[in-house]
Formats: C-alpha cells, sequence, structure tokens
C-alpha cells in the first residue's frame, strides 16, 4: 500500500511541477542575473538535482540491484558524462525543443529502467539490452531537458559559460548527495527480509510513476 503513495502524490501535482521545474524565484534569479555567479549557480544546480524527481527515481532504478560501489560508479558517472554534455552544449547552440516531450522521455527512461529491472526484455524479445548503453543515452536526454528549460530564460550571455559550468557542477553535487541518502536507504532495507518480498512490487511502482510522469508531460504537450 505504501508503494502507490508516491503515484498518488504525483497524481495530484500541477503539470507544472512534473516538468523540469524550477522554482519561480529561481527562474527570476536566472533572467536577472548578470556577470559571473558561481556560488549562486552551483546551488541552483544542487537544488535542482536534490528536487527533481524524475532524475532521482531514474537513478533509483539504475542502482536498484547494484551492490558493489565500483559498479554504482560506473554507471552514475554514465549518467553524469550524458547529463552534462547535453546540458551544457544544449545552451551553449541553443538547441531547443518542447521541455514537455523532452520530459516526457525522462518519464519513459524511468519506465525502461524499472521494466529492466524486472526483466521484461529478456523474457519478451529474450535479449537483454545494454544497461550502460541505455544510461548515457538516457542521461542524455536528462541534460537536454534542462538545456531546453534554461533556454527558455534567456539567461545572460554575460559570465554565461562559467555559470553554466558552476550550474553543473552543483547538479553533479547535488547528485551525490541524493544518491548517498539513496544508497544509505537501500542499504537498510536490502538487510531486511522485506526486500525480497517487495523489490518486484517496488519496481512496478516505479514503471508506474514512470508512466505517470509521461502521461502529465503528454497532456501538457497538448494542452499548453
Amino acid at each position: 500500500m505504501v508503494l502507490w503513495v508516491g503515484c498518488l502524490v504525483l497524481l495530484g501535482a500541477p503539470i507544472d511541477a512534473l516538468a523540469h521545474g524550477v522554482a519561480e524565484g529561481d527562474k527570476g534569479y536566472i533572467q536577472e542575473s548578470t556577470g559571473v555567479r558561481l556560488i549562486a549557480f552551483a546551488y541552483l544546480g544542487a537544488k535542482h538535482m536534490v528536487t527533481g524527481y524524475d532524475h532521482l527515481l531514474f537513478l533509483l532504478g539504475v542502482i536498484f540491484y547494484l551492490y558493489r560501489l565500483k559498479d554504482i560508479g560506473v554507471y552514475v558517472t554514465l549518467f553524469a558524462l550524458g547529463h552534462s554534455s547535453t546540458l551544457l552544449l544544449g545552451v551553449l547552440i541553443e538547441v531547443s525543443v518542447s521541455s514537455y516531450l523532452v520530459d516526457a522521455i525522462i518519464g519513459l527512461s524511468v519506465v525502461y529502467k524499472a521494466l529492466d529491472n524486472l526483466g521484461a526484455f529478456r523474457r519478451w524479445f529474450g535479449v537483454q539490452p545494454n544497461t550502460k548503453v541505455a544510461t548515457l543515452i538516457f542521461g542524455l536526454f536528462h541534460g537536454f531537458g534542462l538545456a531546453t528549460k534554461i533556454l527558455e530564460f534567456e539567461i545572460s550571455p554575460d559570465g554565461l559559460i562559467p555559470n553554466l559550468i558552476a550550474f553543473n557542477v552543483g547538479v553533479e553535487i547535488g547528485q551525490l548527495l541524493a544518491l548517498s541518502t539513496i544508497l544509505i536507504a537501500m542499504g537498510f532495507w536490502r538487510r531486511t527480509h522485506s526486500f525480497a518480498r517487495h523489490a518486484y512490487a517496488a519496481n512496478v511502482w516505479l514503471m508506474s510513476a514512470g508512466f505517470v510522469l509521461m502521461g502529465y508531460q503528454l497532456v501538457g504537450l497538448f494542452i499548453r
């Protein structure tokens, strides 16, 4: 029962809150800032990651069955490389598409990882997709989603590159903080008997949350 509370929370949230949202105060700060603001943009990047539950749901799926820190490091690094490259390049070369479409793909990434954890692809198609490649590709979409949102705010060209780098560093710091919290919680859960009993249900919930995110973004795409 508890596993479905998250879905109910998502269903009660406004559409904008389920996009790659940036708080109104942060939005105003980004639009009005000029010059190099390294600490401020690093803080905004960290805040975005810690509060960006689309990122966190995907990361939860990625590390769900990873036990060795070495393996976790590989997957998180691949995700960070994808996220960082499209965030920086997307803003610098001003590539912009609908943020709702990109965020729907991000919701799809959550669905994909949950299905992967459930072994669905091997059962349905007899093959196991390369999870490292998939993590990198979806990382590209996660970064591109935020780049699209930043472009909408028309960030000042004065200090653009240092501020973007600082923002990206903040994103990675926030990712490490969030991931550390998830790993600690998962570590305690894995030591209990309930993990084996509820791991399947947890991934079904993860898949459902991904579908909810996709649905909200597609609704936003067609009604905005």
